[in-house]
């Protein structure tokens, strides 16, 4: 007999996008620690006929700021207007990062800040742009915080309109103080077991979510307009000029 989900019956994910952004502090091409959990999960998504894209944020110009475009708010340069399009190209979004002071990194909290800066676009159906696509991350370090982070990360998505599965992190994290990092010989990391069950559910849910999402056409629109409330449409709300 086959266990329900086992490997005779491993279902495929044709159409689907995911794009994962690295918060790591390192520019390429020095190594990132980050980078080594995320290649584990995106070997599981490839293997799932996921197409997958990548970038290290601090490679780009990504400006200050909570405005789509900052060139238009006095800065020279944004590269966060056409990373948005990669965003906004994906059904599935991973934001990864390492642990800093016990919180995310810089980088990691400018991503998100720029994700909140398109959080007030609408799609066709009048919601929030972010509607219809789901989230997770994935946490590095060699401190305590894996959960900090990424309740932070994921509390983040959810209010800009992602949806959030079971299950949506995983992470990492060495012995405190002074000691290897993930990728590092003899850290332990890549076979901690863990950690890879925690990747492989976290990426098997993020998968299954952003297929039934996608074959339900959305998140159905009623109730959550953003245009329609504008409009005076209160959903049948306790005040009986709007019912």
């Amino acid at each position: 007999m086959v266990a329900q989900g086992g490997n005779d019956e491993a279902p495929r994910f044709d159409g689907l996008r995911a794009l994962y952004i690295n918060c790591t502090l390192k520019r390429s091409p020095e190594r990132s620690h980050t980078q080594g959990l995320i290649d584990r999960s995106v070997q599981i998504m490839r293997g799932r006929n996921v197409d997958v894209g990548q970038l290290r944020a601090i490679d780009h110009d990504i400006a200050t700021g909570v405005w789509p475009d900052m060139t238009e708010h006095g800065w020279e340069k944004d590269e966060w207007p056409r990373i948005h399009r990669r965003v906004m190209a994906a059904d599935i979004l991973v934001l990864a990062g390492p642990i800093w002071l016990g919180d995310n990194s810089s980088v990691m909290k400018r991503v998100i800040e720029r994700l909140y800066s398109c959080s007030s676009v609408l799609n066709e159906a009048g919601q929030y742009a972010y509607y219809g696509r789901v989230a997770g991350c994935l946490i590095t370090g060699n401190e305590d915080g894996i959960k900090h982070c990424a309740m932070n990360v994921l509390y983040s998505l959810q209010h800009i309109g992602y949806t959030i599965p079971p299950q949506a992190d995983a992470g990492w994290v060495g012995q405190a103080g002074p000691g290897p990092s993930y990728l590092d010989e003899g850290s332990g990391g890549p076979e901690n077991d863990f950690t890879n069950r925690n990747t492989t559910f976290m990426t098997h849910n993020l998968m299954h979510l952003a297929k039934m999402v996608k074959d339900a056409g959305g998140i159905p629109a009623y109730g959550n307009q953003r245009s329609m409330w504008d409009a005076g449409c209160r959903f049948g709300s306790d005040n009986p000029e709007h019912r």
